[in-house]
C-alpha cells in the first residue's frame, strides 16, 4: 500500500497558469518574470515543475537555494491552491536544452483527489 494520496489530474494548461503564477516576480526594471521551464506529466496524477535556478533571489556568496527557500515556495504553492500536496523530496537536474551544463531544479506536486 502506498503512503501517497490519490492525485487529481488536471488539464496541462491550467496546470501551467497555476504554475506561472507561483513561479514568478516583479523584477526591478524588467517587469514581470516567469521562471517555469517545463511541466512534467505522471500516469498517477502528480506533476513535476522544473523551472529555472534564477527563481530563487539569492545572498551574494550563497550558489543554491537554503532549504528555508524551498519551505518558502512549498507554502506559496499551498496558499495559491490548498488542495496540493507536496512531495518532500526536490532538487537539481539538467534543463533539457542543448547544453548539459544547464542547470534546472524540480518540485514534484499532485492535487489531492478528495
Amino acid at each position: 500500500m502506498s503512503d501517497l494520496p490519490e492525485f487529481r489530474p488536471y488539464p496541462r494548461g491550467g496546470v501551467m497558469n497555476f504554475l506561472r503564477e507561483v513561479l514568478r516576480h516583479e523584477s526591478e526594471g524588467e517587469g514581470d518574470k516567469n521562471y517555469l521551464h517545463d511541466l512534467i506529466e505522471y500516469p498517477d496524477g502528480h506533476y513535476r515543475a522544473v523551472f529555472y535556478p534564477a527563481f530563487f533571489l539569492l545572498p551574494e556568496g550563497q550558489t543554491e537555494p537554503s532549504k528555508s527557500q524551498w519551505n518558502t515556495l512549498k507554502k506559496k504553492l499551498k496558499r495559491h491552491n490548498p488542495k496540493v500536496f507536496i512531495f518532500k523530496e526536490y532538487g537539481e537536474l539538467p534543463c533539457g536544452n542543448n547544453s548539459p551544463a544547464e542547470r534546472c531544479y524540480y518540485l514534484d506536486f499532485g492535487f489531492f483527489a478528495r
